[in-house]
């Protein structure tokens, strides 16, 4: 509150306060009095009203500069209403200065009076109700010299009048007046100084002798003086006698003037600051000084204001732009701080800064180039330098010092590198092959110094090529061509072995050069076009191949071969022939011959006949000319004949000739025959009255078209005379005789790249009437071929065949001999598509971008991130289908080093010529909440004086940071430990403030607490930071506290006595105190000395207990002393302890027909240790090929054991990942009374994973059904063959049944199981419920002994069916045209079946094996059974399709 007043009476001080009362005021400050001079006594009296001390209460301590006036109850208006509801007191200072006065003040006037407003506005009057007006401090004449008042007077009904005082009478300074005691005698005056204290202020101060008017004669610098107040010592003397004086004393108190500038403590600022540090983060905070009264009122700010940081009203420097703060761009910044008065004149004073950037691990190293090479030769020594990596990083110190390290790629140890220099030198010698360039790409690793080290990779090729000496792979490739091709055609590409990356060698053709060329890629193409019909059809072309030292030869035999580049022709463009009228039928007319100079197909001649009027044939292919119907001179003398002669090439080529035939008359001569044909029936009876001659049968043309008879006729005269006659009868032919296909079913097979317009095959058909089928067509209903009338069945010209779309083609043809009523023959024509390669890989739709969750991936740790499953509509090896990535392949690392990658896969099918399709993978890695939040400092601390508390108040900001994305990222800050009624904390903000004024708070308080903060991923994670708040009442000075409320430490378990298990700090918060610590648990295992090490006092065992919970208490040396207690946290860690098994021998047996992976026995081990280390490996001390083991279960199993009997003796052993390890041993009896032929094989309508948890029961219910003992060998699904058990699921079970320990036959069991079937079944139905189903599987047999006759039958087989191909091939006189492969000896068939019904499972041991090894290798190569495909890397992706493959589960 403001002084109202001040009275001096000699050297006290009194200041007359007034407070207004608000009814209910809480407790508290009322007024706070500063600069009480040192040794000065202050005391509280009373004001007007005696009875206003029982509310107030004075703060202060003799000695001290501040006083504090305090209610000490609460305040009630109604009590005050005498005072207007006003509190009154005063404060009395008693200085330490005595004088001696022995004369009282006199007032002037007996009576002072003067008006006041109601409600002045005034800071030096107050109004009150009654009217009273008082002064509220003293006057300062400096400041003002009069004041002017309005007063308003209002009554309770709002009416009101105004009135203005009059002017006070000027002020002026008060003169020292003295008067003579005696009365009425006024003798003058004169006065004088007669002393000033301090006395060197005497010269400054002078009085007017007559007047009394002190006055100052010199200025005073109220800085430099060591007093606030002067006395001076005023003497009044009587002018007429000087002995009669009177004294004074005057105490001038120098009032400030704004006359010093603000001054800072230091004259420049240089301070250090973190790069990267958050907005608001702390640098600094400059003290401000100024010698004028109340020291520096005034502003802050920070010049220019461009720079990153502002400047508090407290004067406390922060981060204002966090983002410039990079310390590799910018290292210092320089700025000034304006510290700019409040009060006139404005002084201002402004400060250099200094801000140094202090290092941050925020740049990763970043190498130099992407990629290095090295090279390695032959004179290679051990420690040779073969390339040096280099990497920089921008950040300083040691988080720019950067370590090398070959990361992977240096699997065989061929390499080191200089962790400093980065240079790569050889560390043992590389075994180097001829013509072979080895290459090792290393990953380089770069990591720097920091804290948090970061770091970036390179990739280094090493290349170690071997000596150089060319040579071919093969002494002679062989190569076909078609002829006429143009220059350049690619013949065939030949194979060499060379080291064409550090020599390149020169390939030249030595013979044909004019005709050839080969490049040094190995090209084998033609110079020029070839001919085939003028020039040779073969050349043996000899190429050679060197390196400038090494040379090499072979040779290339190429093949022209032809292509209906030629037609045919006759050997003249018309004929001329004759032939007799009474010719026979099919008679030869003459050869109409034609030549082509192509070669086989192209040069086979078919011919045909037009005009003629069905009187000729041509044979099709002699080109004979003969006679096909009766010819009659008289009727018509002269055809005109045309031949056509076409060749069998792609496409057809012709020629045509004419041929003029004429019938001339015969000179007839008589047989000699009785009958022509003979027959051993008669077929004629002549009438030998009449000569009739009469059929005494039926006549057949097929069988005999003409008959010739010798009629004789006699005479009845002596000698009888006789006359022969000839009668030749011709039989006319009736059509009845229905054509006749070749065949009941035509089978072909044609590639579905068959050219529009190709022959396929011919049809052929025969009739036995006159004619044949030379009138006859064919009847058939397809789109896709045409068969003409000679029967040549052909692909349509404008249709092309996709064997993808339709395989397969079934045609009914049926052949009329003629239009009319002609008759019928039917054949079924199968066209079998094959397939060619005309489809490439197709890929599934693969999400864009994928999104996979970050971590470590790498070749020991790979990660399924995609199931990527290929299509190809072609067949067998065209579409089996091969994935692979580019190389080399990326590793995914953690997402704060790269977020996207960019893959590259391939598809490729196994077809010749090979198809692939390549797609880009875009891969986005999404988040991990794998970074905890972090605080920017490990603690927080922050005091608050209870006079400056208030609701709200700030004490500090709880800040850290995450370095994850998104909600990973978001922070929310809370108490985790410890509670306060005092604190708030923003969850979001992480401002910690006030919750009310801390009235409450009654003694210094210390608030321990732990904070949170708490990031948004799944899981969340966090971290702490500890938070101290120090409720001060008078000063912020501290007592004893820890520097943290809890400390973590760890111990090694089994650690002799004395070792040290952390170190606890308390400081007393005054150099003065010393802090002693002490134990208050668990001080028989553990000790503390003075310096706040703890020591372990025994040998801890951590499977006895891991965790130790300590109060360690901190004392001062204070009276009374302070103390904290802390709570430490000593964790007992693991150390390595071998496992031990539960038995030093385990027993088993199994029958010697054990499939793979049947179980043998669990072994199990234990171990002591706890988490990771606890975790074992099992394996066998030395490799068996008969039994292998599981390595986390220990089951262990059968590989194959056929070749085994009687027992064997395995050793096991468990490994833990440190490398303790224990053995024990297995003794496995091998029991050799069953052979595959015991095996009884059983299907089941259960899935084969319901089947496999049951197989106990199942063993049970089978036993108690046939009365013996079952054990069960195998469970597995089945797909394939006939399942009459159910039409989805269907699973196969094989087990052998004892009697006695004697197997039984699996025929007396097949025999059990179908003759109780019904009781076998109920049996089953208790294991698996109602509507089960079983069958037995029927075993086909198939001995390992058989093997070789099967493969040789198979190769006969193959060979017929080739065989018959070409038959077929040769009598339809087909031939398709056929692109040539690069080489022939690289053609292969593959027939693939599926097997139906049961298979025999049995293997022998070499199959066991084979089996075993392929599937360990399946294993090793990460590969999955199916359409499944596994990324890995640095291998390819392989999709393997089985149709009909079961998939089985070996119990």
């Amino acid at each position: 509150m403001d002084t109202v007043g001040l009275i001096r009476t000699g050297p006290l001080l009194i200041f007359s306060i007034f407070v207004c009362v608000i009814t209910g005021s809480p407790l508290g400050d009322v007024e706070v009095f500063t600069g009480i001079a040192p040794g000065s006594n202050v005391k509280l009296v009373n004001n007007i009203f005696n009875s206003h001390l029982e509310f107030l209460e004075l703060i202060f301590t003799l000695g001290e500069t501040n006083a504090t006036v305090r209610t000490k109850k609460p305040l009630d208006a109604d009590l005050l209403a005498l005072s207007d509801s006003t509190l009154y007191y005063s404060v009395m200072c008693d200085g330490p200065v005595k004088y001696n006065n022995s004369r009282n003040p006199v007032f002037e006037k007996k009576t002072y009076t003067t008006d006041v407003s109601e409600a002045p506005t005034s800071e030096d009057f107050s109004l009150l109700n009654s009217g009273a007006f008082i002064l509220k401090r003293r006057l300062n004449y400096n400041l003002v010299q009069k004041y002017n008042f309005l007063v308003t007077a209002r009554d309770n009904w709002g009416l009101n009048d105004t009135a203005t005082i009059g002017h006070f009478r000027t002020i002026e300074p008060a003169a020292i007046k003295a008067e003579d005691g005696d009365k009425g005698i006024m003798i003058p005056l004169t006065y004088s100084i007669s002393a000033v204290s301090p006395d060197k202020y005497r010269s400054n101060f002078n009085i007017d002798s007559s007047s009394g008017v002190v006055s100052v004669r010199t200025a005073l610098d109220r800085e430099e003086m060591d007093v606030r107040m002067i006395d001076v010592s005023i003497k009044a003397a009587q002018t007429d006698d000087i002995l009669k004086t009177a004294d004074a004393l005057v105490t001038v108190s120098v009032e400030d003037v704004n006359d010093n500038l603000p001054e800072f403590d230091k004259p420049n600022y240089s301070v250090t600051l973190l790069e990267n540090s958050p907005v608001d983060a702390v640098l600094f905070k400059p003290v401000v000084t100024d010698l004028d009264q109340g020291g520096f009122v005034g502003t802050l700010r920070i010049v220019p204001d461009s720079a990153p940081f502002s400047v508090g009203a407290d004067g406390t420097v922060r981060v204002k732009n966090s983002t410039v703060l990079d310390r590799e761009t910018t290292e210092r910044f320089t700025f000034q701080i304006e510290a700019r008065e409040a009060n006139p004149p404005h002084n201002n004073v402004t400060v250099q800064v200094s801000v140094t950037l202090l290092d941050e691990n925020d740049n990763s190293p970043v190498f130099t180039s992407n990629t290095y090479e090295g090279k390695v030769y032959a004179n290679q020594t051990e420690g040779m330098s073969l390339v040096q990596v280099k990497a920089e990083d921008l950040d300083a110190d040691k988080n720019g010092q950067i370590k090398y390290s070959i990361e992977f790629g240096n699997d065989d140890g061929y390499f080191s590198i200089d962790e400093n220099s980065g240079n790569i030198a050889l560390a043992k010698t590389i075994p180097l092959e001829e013509n072979v360039l080895l290459e090792f790409p290393l990953f380089i690793t770069a990591r720097d110094g920091g804290t948090i080290s970061r770091s970036s990779s390179a990739q280094v090729n090493i290349r170690a090529p071997g000596d150089s000496k060319p040579q071919f792979l093969q002494k002679l490739y062989r190569g076909t061509v078609e002829e006429e091709q143009e220059p350049g055609v690619v013949i065939l590409t030949v194979n060499f072995l060379a080291l064409s990356a550090e020599h390149p060698p020169t390939l030249t053709v030595v013979t044909e050069p004019d005709k050839f060329t080969i490049s040094n890629s190995g090209e084998f193409s033609t110079k020029v076009k070839l001919d085939y019909d003028e020039a040779p059809h073969n050349y043996t072309v000899t190429i050679s191949i060197s390196d400038g030292s090494h040379s090499d030869s072979g040779v290339v035999v190429v093949q022209v071969t032809d292509v209906n580049d030629n037609g045919p022709v006759f050997t003249s463009s018309s004929f001329t022939k004759s032939v007799p009228e009474d010719a026979e039928l099919g008679s030869n007319v003459t050869v109409v011959p034609a030549t082509d100079k192509d070669s086989s197909f192209n040069k086979e001649i078919r011919y045909s006949l037009r005009g003629g009027e069905g009187r000729f044939s041509v044979d099709a292919v002699s080109g004979m000319v003969s006679v096909a119907a009766s010819l009659d001179r008289e009727s018509k003398a002269d055809y005109e004949l045309l031949v056509v002669a076409e060749d069998q090439g792609r496409p057809v080529r012709s020629a045509s000739a004419s041929l003029a035939d004429s019938s001339h008359r015969h000179q007839r001569s008589h047989p000699k025959v009785l009958r022509s044909p003979s027959s051993d029936t008669p077929v004629f009876a002549l009438n030998s009255s009449s000569g009739t001659l009469r059929l005494l049968q039926p006549l057949d043309y097929s069988r005999v078209k003409e008959y010739r008879l010798v009629v004789q006729a006699s005479d009845g005269g002596t000698p009888s005379l006789v006359g022969n006659g000839s009668v030749v009868l011709k039989v006319k032919d009736v059509n009845n005789n229905p054509p006749q296909f070749s065949k009941e079913r035509y089978d072909v097979t044609v590639s579905e790249n068959l050219a529009g317009g190709s022959s396929i095959l011919s049809l052929e058909v025969t009739d036995r009437d006159e004619g044949g089928f030379s009138d006859g067509y064919f009847i058939y209903n397809n789109d896709t071929f045409d068969i003409n009338n000679q029967g040549v069945v052909s692909l349509r010209k404008d249709v092309t065949l996709d064997r993808e779309t339709k395989d397969s083609y079934i045609l009914q043809v049926v052949a009329v001999d003629q239009v009319v009523d002609g008759l019928r023959a039917t054949t079924q024509l199968n066209i079998s598509v094959l397939d060619y390669n005309d489809n490439a890989p197709q890929f599934p739709i693969i999400p864009d971008p994928l999104q996979v969750l970050e971590g470590d991936y790498s070749e020991k740790n790979p990660g399924e991130i995609l199931m990527i499953v290929p299509t190809d509509a072609d067949l067998g090896p065209n579409g089996e289908v091969t994935l692979s990535l580019t190389s080399p392949h990326p590793l995914f690392r953690f997402r704060e080093s790269k977020e996207t990658y960019e893959l590259v896969v391939k598809a490729s099918d196994n077809g010749s010529p090979q198809r692939e399709n390549i797609t880009t993978i875009r891969v986005s890695l999404l988040d991990v909440n794998d970074n905890r939040p972090e605080f920017s400092s490990s603690s927080f601390t922050s005091s608050v004086l209870l006079k400056d508390a208030e609701e709200g108040k700030l004490l500090l900001t709880l800040s850290a940071s995450d370095r994850d994305q998104g909600n990973n990222s978001l922070i929310r800050y809370s108490f985790s430990e410890g509670s306060s009624p005092y604190l708030a904390l923003n969850s979001e903000t992480g401002a910690v403030t006030l919750t009310s004024n801390l009235a409450a708070v009654k003694e210094d308080t210390m608030l321990v607490l732990k904070a949170m903060a708490t990031d948004q991923g799944r899981p969340p994670l966090n971290s702490t930071a500890d938070v101290v708040v120090n409720l001060r009442v008078a000063s912020l000075s501290e007592g004893v506290a820890f520097l943290r409320s809890s400390y973590n430490f760890s111990l090694r378990e089994n650690q002799p006595a004395g070792g040290e298990v952390g170190r606890v700090s308390a400081a007393s918060g005054s150099p003065i105190y010393d802090v002693i610590y002490s134990l208050k648990t668990h001080s028989d295992l553990f000790s503390i000395n003075a310096s706040g090490a703890i020591r372990s006092r025994t040998q801890l065992d951590r499977e006895e207990q891991d965790w130790y919970i300590l109060d360690v208490e901190a004392v001062d040396t204070r009276s009374p002393p302070t103390s904290a207690i802390a709570m430490v946290r000593v964790e007992v860690e693991d150390v390595n302890e071998a496992p031990q098994f539960s038995s030093e021998v385990y027993k088993a047996s199994v029958f010697s027909i054990a499939p793979y992976k049947t179980p043998v026995v669990y072994v199990k081990a234990s171990d002591p240790d706890f988490g990771e280390g606890a975790q074992l490996v099992y394996s066998l001390t030395a490799d068996s090929q008969f039994f292998a083991v599981d390595p986390s279960s220990g089951l262990l199993f059968v590989v194959s054991a056929q070749s085994l009997s009687g027992p064997n003796t395995l050793e096991l052993k468990a490994s833990d990942p440190r490398g303790l390890s224990a053995t024990t041993r297995v003794e496995v009896e091998v029991r050799g009374g069953a052979s595959s032929g015991d095996i009884v094989v059983i299907s089941i309508n259960q899935p084969a994973n319901i089947v496999e948890k049951k197989v106990p029961e199942l063993e049970k219910s089978l036993g108690a059904a046939l009365g013996l003992t079952v054990n069960i060998l195998e469970v597995w699904s089945s797909n394939g063959g006939s399942s009459r058990a159910s039409a989805s699921v269907r699973t196969l079970i094989s087990f052998i049944s004892e009697d006695g320990g004697k197997v039984v036959p699996s025929e007396d069991i097949t025999q059990k199981l179908q003759s109780q079937a019904a009781a076998v079944r109920a049996e089953l139905v208790k294991v698996f419920g109602d509507g089960l189903l079983f069958e037995v599987e029927i075993e086909p047999e198939g001995p390992a002994s058989s093997q070789p006759a099967i493969i040789a039958l198979g190769v006969l087989l193959a060979l017929s069916m080739l065989g018959l191909i070409v038959a077929v091939a040769f009598i339809i006189r087909f031939k398709r045209s056929q692109k040539h492969e690069q080489d022939s000896d690289e053609e292969s068939f593959d027939i693939g079946r599926n097997a139906e019904g049961y298979t025999n499972k049995s293997l022998n041991g070499a199959e066991a094996s084979e089996q075993t090894r392929g599937q360990e290798n399946a294993a090793e190569d990460g590969e999955t059974d199916g359409d499944s495909v596994r990324f890995k890397a640095n291998a390819p992706w392989k999709n393997e399709e089985r149709d009909g493959e079961e998939s089985r589960t070996t119990l």
